[in-house]
């Protein structure tokens, strides 16, 4: 089992091009990165682990460009969306920035997938949060023609474009890995598109159900990578691995250049990295 660490870069944080070379210095595996493009500043829709929303949501750079500045500074780690949210994202020119990010890190990129919870965010990009499933799934199909042939087409009820070129493609083939998040409700998306998941969740227990129907659904051999929600211990990981996970991902709080160091020394402690 590896060990990365899932956070939000932002301006009031450690730098993403410093935070990368410090996780690969430490042995860590990856760096995942959340996505909101901004907050409505009216907004019904609840923080899924209630109260208000942090301030790190309101903050957090563009993902893409916060990956590449961390690609180019290493060499081994792996840069992955934790998690891209599609149905705000327009799917010709987020193909080319999976492409161009999986070119520049040599391969090392993993695209994370998911719908959102903040419906007015989505519904600001022009989506209806009611359909925003099958608006994602629709764009997660044309990338996926665009990262794999030479000329592509799409034609649904929320993508239509006739036939484009698009470079690069992707260096990993057929394309970069995708991870869905999500829960149970993200299962047959996972299926359908030979997906892995990624799992939120504040302990292992919470696990043992949703991943036996995953496997059920998608196959023994569907990777998951799960973000441990708040503090872990090594008892936590201990049960992660023996549930067969591939990777864990300790929850990382934006702070600072010398509080964030301080603080994945520990976290490497903790997985006995080094």
């Amino acid at each position: 089992m590896r060990f990365g660490v899932l956070t939000f870069v932002t301006d009031e944080g450690i730098g993403p091009a410093e935070l990368g070379t410090a996780l690969e210095q430490r042995g860590f595996d990856s760096l995942f990165v959340a996505e909101h493009t901004h907050i409505p500043v009216k907004h019904d829709s609840q923080y899924p682990s209630g109260g208000p929303i942090p301030r790190k949501y309101y903050r957090a750079l563009d993902p893409f460009v916060a990956l590449t500045a961390a690609a180019v500074n290493t060499e081994r780690l792996v840069l992955g969306t934790g998690i891209a949210l599609v149905p705000e994202r327009d799917p010709i020119v987020t193909a080319k920035e999976v492409a161009s990010l999986d070119l520049v890190s040599g391969g090392r990129f993993v695209f994370g997938v998911g719908v959102g919870w903040l419906r007015e965010e989505i519904a600001n990009h022009g989506v209806d949060p009611a359909v925003r499933g099958r608006v994602a799934d629709e764009r997660l199909r044309a990338m996926i023609e665009i990262w794999t042939r030479e000329e592509s087409e799409f034609h649904g009820k929320h993508v239509d474009f006739d036939p484009i070129y698009s470079w690069p493609k992707p260096v990993t083939k057929p394309h970069p890995p995708l991870y869905v998040g999500g829960g149970p409700a993200s299962f047959k998306r996972i299926a359908a598109l030979n997906a892995g998941w990624i799992a939120i969740t504040p302990a292992p227990e919470w696990l043992a159900g949703p991943l036996q129907e995953l496997r059920a659904l998608a196959g023994d051999d569907v990777p998951v990578t799960v973000c441990q929600w708040g503090d872990a211990t090594a008892e936590l990981l201990t049960e992660y691995a023996s549930l067969g996970v591939e990777r864990v991902l300790l929850d990382l709080d934006t702070a600072p250049r010398d509080q964030t160091l301080r603080r994945l020394d520990e976290l490497a402690e903790l997985a006995k990295l080094g």
